[in-house]
């Protein structure tokens, strides 16, 4: 067992929920590997339903969102990360890094720096503040 607790970008949310990835075998790796919890910044909600319903439909929509009620995945409300995540948006300006990105990171740096996206050029570069590790 790994070190615990995860922080989920989208993309490592969307590589879970589909079995089609071809990242989807190393995700599942990942977060079976760990003793999680497996937290998401609420913040990223809407992208994650936008991402997830457009892209493998409802029915995976909903299985994203039961996983929240089931307690597999824990949804952090960062209620002081604003002032991090506007930070993080103006030193990456040049990234683009978003507001999405940016709450990942935030919550992350709070909560042990472990992220599985695979979103990797814009969180590798963050990451190279040495305050995130970036999966898988």
């Amino acid at each position: 067992m790994g070190p615990g607790l995860i922080t989920l970008d989208t993309s490592g949310i969307f590589v879970l929920a589909n079995r089609k990835d071809p990242h989807h075998r190393r995700a599942v790796a990942v977060v079976d590997g760990d003793r999680g919890p497996l937290v998401v910044p609420a913040a990223i909600l809407s992208e994650l339903g936008f991402v997830i319903g457009r892209r493998l439909g409802d029915v995976a929509l909903d299985r994203v969102l039961a996983s929240f009620e089931a307690g597999e995945l824990t949804l952090d409300c960062g209620d002081d990360d604003t002032p991090r995540i506007r930070a993080l948006l103006a030193r990456y300006a040049d990234l683009r890094l978003g507001v999405a990105d940016a709450a990942v990171v935030a919550c992350a740096e709070r909560r042990g720096g472990r992220v599985l996206t695979f979103d990797r050029p814009d969180f590798d570069v963050v990451a190279g503040e040495g305050r995130l590790t970036v999966l898988p």
